[in-house]
């Protein structure tokens, strides 16, 4: 069976949300904007307590709501193209950073978020943050040391064991050194 992306997910819950909790989802936006609460856990936890919302729907809701009432997650195509509203330059070498990594990890998807692209085959091994003048390429490599190849990451939004990062500016960076980067990270994150 295959997995739904959080798009899928929170456009699902949305399609729901009348049918399940007897409001449209612009009710519920004004209910909680009513309630006073402005805080993200604060909110899920009154959803949860107050409105009988499990945890999930409940993260979901709250999402959307301190997104200004819109979905967060939208379609992929809009998450990586807002991703590219402030750099239009690197597109060329993001689309060829993708197809250098896919020839090495064929079974491998990219994963369009709000503030980063997830490389992942069933786990993520890899993130890039697009930026106006270059692409941060993250990945797992645990405690190995920082050097000219690779630095502490400063990626925006992947999850915390993306420690090192690597600074692609040319096509001519993707070689032998980062397909090695790619495959330690990956062994590190499909243990």
């Amino acid at each position: 069976m295959a997995t739904k992306t959080s798009g899928e997910i929170e456009k699902e819950f949305i399609d729901n949300l009348k049918g399940s909790t007897g409001r449209t989802l612009a009710e519920w936006m004004k209910q909680v904007g009513s309630s006073g609460i402005s805080k993200r856990n604060d909110i899920i936890k009154w959803l949860k307590a107050k409105h009988g919302f499990g945890h999930m729907n409940a993260s979901l809701l709250t999402g959307i709501h301190l997104n200004n009432g819109k979905p967060v997650y939208g379609s992929i195509d809009d998450l990586l193209n807002n991703q590219f509203a402030k750099a239009v330059d690197m597109k060329p070498l993001y689309e060829a950073f993708m197809a250098f990594a896919q020839k090495h990890f064929p079974d491998s998807t990219a994963l369009p978020k709000k503030t980063y692209v997830s490389i992942l085959e069933k786990r993520e091994f890899a993130a890039i943050n697009i930026k106006p003048k270059e692409l941060r390429i993250g990945f797992d490599l645990g405690d190995r040391e920082f050097d000219q190849a690779v630095s502490k990451s400063k990626l925006s939004g992947p999850m915390p064991r993306i420690s090192h990062m690597l600074v692609l500016t040319d096509k001519s960076q993707l070689s032998n050194d980062l397909v090695e980067l790619l495959k330690v990270s990956y062994q590190r994150s499909h243990k």
